[in-house]
């Protein structure tokens, strides 16, 4: 919360901060204030309106789509009975290379992702990829 709005909402900053203004000015400020709350009243009204509007067209449109023997799910089609399903994964794609690493196992890479560190120092070192191929 802001430095402003908690001297506000707080009772004994307010009458703290009252005593330097004279009633004119108070009165003033609590004007715009009441004036400043209607409007924020009217903003809400208006949008639980909207709201209250919008649902009603919503009902509507579901009470025609059920007498024309419509469902939502109709309206979906195969995107809302394949959303409760998982994607389909992929097959585990094939090694390409083939390397030993630092404790002497062979391993393999599809050549997929970050490229391991025995390969990576050997690239480096001059050696080229086909030397590693499977």
């Amino acid at each position: 919360m802001s430095l402003t709005l908690q001297n506000l909402n707080n009772i004994r900053t307010l009458r703290a901060m009252a005593r330097e203004f004279s009633i004119e000015a108070l009165e003033e400020m609590l004007e715009k204030v009441r004036i400043v709350t209607e409007e924020k009243r009217n903003e809400l009204a208006e949008f639980e309106q909207q709201r209250a509007e919008q649902q009603d067209k919503i009902n509507a449109l579901l009470e025609r789509m059920k007498a024309d023997g419509i469902s939502p799910a109709d309206l979906l089609g195969s995107e809302a009975s394949n959303a409760g399903q998982q994607a389909k994964k992929r097959k585990a794609r094939e090694a390409k290379y083939r390397f030993i690493d630092v404790n002497g196992e062979e391993k393999t890479w599809t050549g997929q992702g970050r490229t391991p560190k025995p390969i990576a120092s050997a690239l480096a070192s001059g050696k080229s990829l086909d030397d590693f191929l499977i």
